[in-house]
């Protein structure tokens, strides 16, 4: 049976010495030592030398006539986006819980998008052996154990799910020995009150230990039962019995006949480049087989003339990889992870078809982190504008929370990242790899905008021999839900083909607010009428048309400035928490009340990006490196000061020519340019 499954942690909770800890228990390689650094996971070069998990990497191990792949992820917030792109590949994961620090912030993050992409999840109370220590526990019994775990498991139900279970593990754990099924007096009951089939069993008195496996796995990976376990990565106690408990409640069918004469489906889960810049797609098979010169077919997004156009590539190349090593192999079936040459079209997230339908040809990837903060890239030397943001478009394949923008008109590159130490790696990652010796500035935060009530644009493109007119309607969306669209227009109007197109350009760019200029965001926008010339409309006709249409209704609209805002979390000595509690309020930021633990606090609480994200400096001055501060992007709200940052970024709506409201009309062989105020009276789609 094929399975794969991620780890995921907190940045510093043991994830990487857990992964390494686990293939040198089950026999796939020497143990490694990450303080050593000669990790078989983390190979790049800075991670190395940073320490921490940069880039997802997987390997693949067996155990017990299974194959395994598995994916260590990074744990620290600038680099989740890289873990969020991995989540998608899985069919489980672990997500490790520092014993000695509880649910941190990240946790929390992490478990809601594994909920949010819906992957079964166990979880790993790591560190037991300082927290025995701390206790001066030499040989627990399970009893103890389960004592010593209580207060975090509570923890765990109120901040994460009350759906857990703790797993019955044993120390002295002899895999060859033990046999695949579990002790049923630890789980009978827990299961008879979630589970009406197993209550009869139980009520019956005909409960076997295989019905408390089957009825555990399927509860399991329905996400209604989240086991927990216990252990220590870096010594490895009770590591393999946990994962031997992991292996007989966990099942895929990607071995099922139906699966393998499937059509082959696959989802593009990270993208490299090798040192000929060739890029290599990572994939996971969903279906079918997969063989080497076997041919995808993708549409041309690029295509201004027909949103049908498609492109062909073949597969040159197929990969096991390892780390940064990989062997060759001539297919792959349903369930492999491995890596693909010769494409170039799919970008992280796509899912590819061997023979896609019109709708799979249409399929967009989508992630639900954002970034935060933006940095101008300042260039040293002679450095041609025009290659750097081909490399940093290449790095953004990669990366697609990277989001590159270059402005015309000040000649000026932005990046979208994280945070800062995203930064400075990305400055190395340009130097090493390309040779540019770049800096970037001190990050500002990235805004958006938005309208209040819903609005009507109109735009209409109408130069010699061109035409096209679109009506969109505008309105607000539920916050954090980004873009979306609809369509209400009759195809007798206006033909399925334009219609998709007119999809097509709304979503193929970022749209600026008129505020700040900064991205629109949380607008549904439905077509409801565009009109088509016979002759001389071409695709880039409503291109215009479109872009025209949206600037046109915020125009019109009460705009509304959002900012991102902070989920964060501070720990710390209990004589800094006044000065805490008065900071929050001056930072616009709201908090929960807060927890005591013996001598320490726990603070949980939001704020804006914008006052809290030097925040953690003045933190550690003042506690003396006593007390930390750990963020999680929690999505876009209203913006606390408006006025003071409108006037700040001084964005004039009037002089940005690539983003003009104003239509384009002609007559009588002769094309005028209408203001968008008066643009209504001369369109030819509104009803009089």
């Amino acid at each position: 049976m094929k399975k794969t499954f991620g780890v995921f942690a907190h940045v510093d909770s043991g994830k990487t010495t857990f992964c390494e800890q686990l293939l040198s228990l089950i026999g796939k390689d020497k143990s490694e030592n990450v303080h050593e650094k000669t990790t078989t996971l983390d190979s790049h070069e800075l991670e190395k030398k940073r320490g921490i998990t940069i880039f997802a990497d997987q390997v693949k191990i067996n155990y017990n006539s299974d194959c395994y792949y598995f994916i260590d992820t990074p744990g620290h917030m600038d680099f989740s986006g890289e873990a969020e792109r991995s989540i998608p590949a899985l069919d489980y994961a672990i997500l490790l819980i520092d014993g000695t620090k509880g649910v941190q912030a990240h946790t929390i993050t992490l478990f809601r998008l594994l909920k949010t992409y819906h992957i079964p999840t166990f979880l790993f109370i790591n560190k037991i052996d300082m927290m025995l220590k701390e206790k001066n526990i030499e040989h627990p019994t399970e009893l103890e154990l389960e004592k010593m775990l209580s207060p975090i498991i509570e923890t765990i139900k109120h901040r994460l799910t009350p759906d857990i279970c703790l797993l019955s593990q044993r120390s002295n754990f002899d895999y060859n020995t033990m046999s695949d099924n579990i002790d049923i007096n630890c789980y009978e009951e827990y299961l008879a009150e979630r589970d009406d089939e197993f209550l009869e069993s139980y009520l019956n008195d005909t409960v076997t230990p295989f019905i408390v496996k089957d009825c555990m796995s399927k509860l399991i990976k329905a996400r209604k039962l989240f086991p927990i376990g216990y252990g220590s990565s870096l010594h490895g106690d009770y590591l393999l019995s946990f994962f031997h408990l992991f292996h007989i409640l966990t099942y895929t069918n990607y071995e099922n006949e139906q699966v393998l004469h499937q059509s082959f489906e696959g989802i593009v889960y990270k993208i490299r480049h090798d040192k000929n810049n060739r890029p290599i797609h990572f994939i996971k098979a969903v279906t079918g087989k997969l063989q080497v010169k076997d041919e995808f077919v993708f549409s041309n997004l690029e295509s201004n003339n027909n949103s049908d156009d498609i492109i062909k590539e073949k597969i040159n190349e197929l990969r096991f990889y390892e780390g940064n090593q990989f062997s060759t192999t001539p297919y792959v079936c349903s369930g492999d992870i491995f890596a693909a040459i010769g494409l170039t079209v799919p970008k992280c997230g796509d899912k590819i078809f061997i023979s896609p339908t019109i709708n799979d040809l249409k399929n967009t990837s989508n992630f639900y982190l954002k970034s935060a903060i933006q940095s101008k890239v300042k260039p040293f030397g002679n450095v041609d504008i025009t290659a750097l943001l081909k490399v940093l478009k290449q790095l953004e394949a990669e990366e697609p929370l990277l989001s590159v923008t270059y402005e015309h008109t000040l000649k000026e590159l932005h990046v979208y990242v994280m945070g800062n130490i995203q930064l400075e790696i990305l400055k190395q990652m340009i130097a090493s790899r390309f040779g540019y010796e770049v800096d970037f500035e001190q990050p500002k935060v990235v805004y958006a905008e938005t309208i209040q009530d819903a609005v009507m644009g109109y735009g209409h493109f109408e130069p010699l021999r061109h035409y096209a007119e679109v009506n969109l309607l505008l309105s607000p969306n539920k916050p954090n839900t980004g873009i979306t669209f609809e369509s209400k227009c009759h195809v007798d109007e206006l033909s399925l083909n334009y219609q998709n197109l007119i999809k097509q350009h709304i979503f193929e760019k970022t749209h600026k607010g008129i505020l700040t200029g900064f991205p629109i965001t949380d607008i549904h926008i439905t077509l409801i009428a565009g009109r088509a010339h016979i002759k001389h409309t071409e695709g880039g006709d409503f291109r215009e048309a479109t872009y025209r249409a949206i600037r046109q209704g915020l125009e019109k609209a009460n705009n509304i400035l959002l900012e991102p805002f902070y989920d964060f979390e501070i720990n710390g000595p209990i004589d800094c928490l006044g000065k805490v509690l008065s900071d929050i309020p001056k930072m616009s930021g709201s908090f929960e009340p807060p927890e005591q633990q013996n001598d320490f606090f726990s603070l949980q609480g939001r704020g804006p990006v914008s006052t809290f994200m030097n925040y953690s400096t003045d933190l550690i001055s003042y506690s003396k490196g006593l007390a930390s501060i750990s963020f999680v992007f929690s999505g876009y709200d209203k913006c606390h000061n408006p006025e003071k940052v409108i006037a700040t970024i001084g964005y004039n709506k009037g002089e940005d020519k690539e983003n003009t409201s104003c239509s384009v009309f002609c007559s009588k062989g002769t094309s005028f340019v209408v203001n968008w105020d008066e643009a209504e009276k001369y369109m030819h789609c509104i009803d009089r």
